[in-house]
């Protein structure tokens, strides 16, 4: 068994399908009945004996360095290849923390901290076992490894969340992959998630961490934040009218 020892809080994004909230806030920071999505998984790391953090922070980087103030342990690291790179970006530029790791979007409303636990067999994601279909990534599993990923969805396979726990070795290796693809290759405008998936897959045996799907939910746009929150319908309606 592996076990986490610190996280690492993707943060930089510019959240503009969140847009007009997003203008003035970060989506990490934008408060979801009450509390600030970022702030449930802060609250889920420490719950599960998870200190050292951090937050990698690009748009209105200013504004997470009150997180510093806040939370004992926790150290923003500023990305500044945001506003013009895609997420790899944000994973390169915390590279040296890859050890024994969980890596997360701060973005996420973790409603269940178990699923936050920092003890693991084998790096992977959190996922969710699909029966009937879905258009999010989808990863096919034997003898508990990770045989293929379908970035289109499909069906009878683990969707994948972007919860994901790295032991020793395979940070390291997952580092050197950043490395490659980021300076070498200057292939900026992937996901990270993307370095191990399918720029890398062999250098790799991930398995995945089973949850369920209500136990986090991943807010992408305004229409789900005011699912989640009704409050934030004047916004969409302001969307509409506009459209």
């Amino acid at each position: 068994m592996y076990k986490v020892e610190r996280a690492i809080i993707m943060a930089a994004g510019f959240g503009s399908r969140m847009s007009p909230l997003t203008l003035e806030t970060p989506k990490p920071l934008v408060k979801v009945n009450g509390t600030r999505m970022i702030d449930t998984v802060i609250r889920g790391l420490h719950e599960n004996g998870i200190y050292e953090i951090y937050v990698v922070a690009g748009y209105l980087k200013e504004q997470f360095y009150d997180l510093e103030k806040e939370c004992s342990g926790l150290k923003v690291i500023e990305n500044p290849y945001f506003d013009t790179c895609n997420n790899i970006s944000s994973l390169y530029v915390a590279r040296e923390h890859l050890n024994n790791t969980i890596i997360l979007d701060g973005d996420q409303m973790i409603f269940n901290t178990d699923i936050l636990k920092p003890e693991f067999e084998r790096s992977g994601y959190n996922s969710v076992y699909v029966e009937n279909g879905t258009d999010e990534w989808l990863q096919q599993v034997e003898n508990g490894i990770v045989t293929s990923c379908s970035r289109t969805g499909g069906q009878k396979g683990w969707q994948l969340y972007s919860i994901s726990r790295w032991n020793t070795e395979d940070g390291q290796q997952l580092k050197k992959d950043l490395e490659e693809e980021f300076d070498v290759k200057q292939n900026r405008q992937i996901y990270w998630d993307d370095v191990a998936m399918f720029c890398h897959p062999d250098h790799y045996q991930l398995g995945v961490m089973p949850m369920k799907a209500s136990d986090v939910v991943e807010i992408d746009g305004l229409d789900e934040l005011v699912q989640m929150d009704p409050s934030y319908s004047k916004y969409l309606k302001g969307v509409q009218n506009e459209k």
